[in-house]
């Protein structure tokens, strides 16, 4: 096995609207997608990013494009345009831009984000 951080396999897009943040995670191939697909759940999504997200953390797969789409509900501390912080749109694009990865191997506690371990 192996370690692979999460921008080895995937990009992402994010935006937000009101207290709704979005992310889009897309994988390079079709092995990515698998990967990212078993890995990057929505339970994933909430524990990564912490008390930045106050609400539900919902993830929609759309296999058409090896893609994987998070609405995290509650995350800008009543909107982007309100919020004093932007805290959580640095931290999803620091994590997104591979800073951040994913350990399959996360126990209660840990903070989900070191690295995969894949064949």
């Amino acid at each position: 096995m192996r370690k692979v951080k999460l921008v080895e396999i995937a990009h992402a897009r994010s935006g937000d609207k009101g207290d709704i943040s979005n992310i889009g995670l897309i994988a390079f191939d079709q092995k990515g997608y698998e990967i990212i697909k078993e890995k990057v759940t929505a339970a994933w999504g909430k524990e990564h990013f912490g008390d930045l997200v106050k609400g539900e953390v919902i993830r929609y797969e759309l296999p058409n494009i090896l893609a994987l789409n998070f609405v995290m509900h509650g995350a800008l501390g009543g909107g982007g345009a309100r919020s004093l912080t932007i805290a959580i749109e640095e931290r999803r694009d620091h994590e997104i831009r591979g800073k951040g990865s994913i350990d399959n191997r996360c126990r209660s506690g840990d903070r989900a984000g070191n690295s995969f371990e894949v064949r």
